[in-house]
């Protein structure tokens, strides 16, 4: 690992220093050893303590800042948000590896698989207005169309029924 340090209106002490790479050292599980590019930047201004730290790490950077009264808090701080930022990155990469077919698998599995029969599919049809008549009109109204069925309101009941011509020449008639 390589660290580097910038201080901001105070010194970089070896005690912060030796602080920052003990945290690290704790972490170094996350990183597997690869290696890192630490920028450490620390500033005190009106009493707060300001920690940030940039990690250069598999092609991506990782970022956290923490302010707190304390430098060695605001420094564990955003060292905890590093190993939280680089276990996440990781998983990423772990699950994404993962998750990957080989393409020999894929193309094998579209050989295999014909294309499925889709069962039967609604159509929506024109609008039917639905009109009062007796059963009587309706069939004579049935004659004339070439449709199969008529939808209309029986003057008599005031419901709605439907009248069909059936395969022996008769009409069939649906009242719910």
């Amino acid at each position: 690992m390589k660290f580097e340090y910038s201080g901001r209106h105070l010194e970089v002490t070896p005690a912060l220093k030796a602080h920052v790479e003990d945290h690290f050292a704790k972490i170094d599980h996350v990183f597997n050893g690869k290696p890192i590019k630490a920028h450490v930047i620390i500033e005190v201004e009106r009493g707060r303590h300001r920690a940030e730290i940039i990690v250069n790490w598999r092609n991506d950077s990782l970022t956290a800042t923490s302010t707190s009264p304390d430098m060695y808090r605001s420094l564990s701080d955003s060292i905890s948000k590093i190993e939280k930022q680089a276990l996440k990155l990781k998983n990423k990469v772990i699950d994404r590896s993962h998750k990957a077919k080989k393409a020999a698998a894929v193309i094998q599995k579209a050989e295999d698989v014909s294309p499925a029969p889709s069962g039967p599919r609604i159509i929506e049809a024109r609008r039917y207005g639905v009109k009062p008549m007796t059963a009587e009109e309706a069939a004579l109204r049935l004659q004339d169309e070439e449709n199969q069925f008529l939808i209309f309101r029986n003057s008599e009941t005031e419901r709605v029924a439907v009248i069909y011509k059936r395969r022996d020449g008769n009409y069939g008639l649906i009242q719910p």
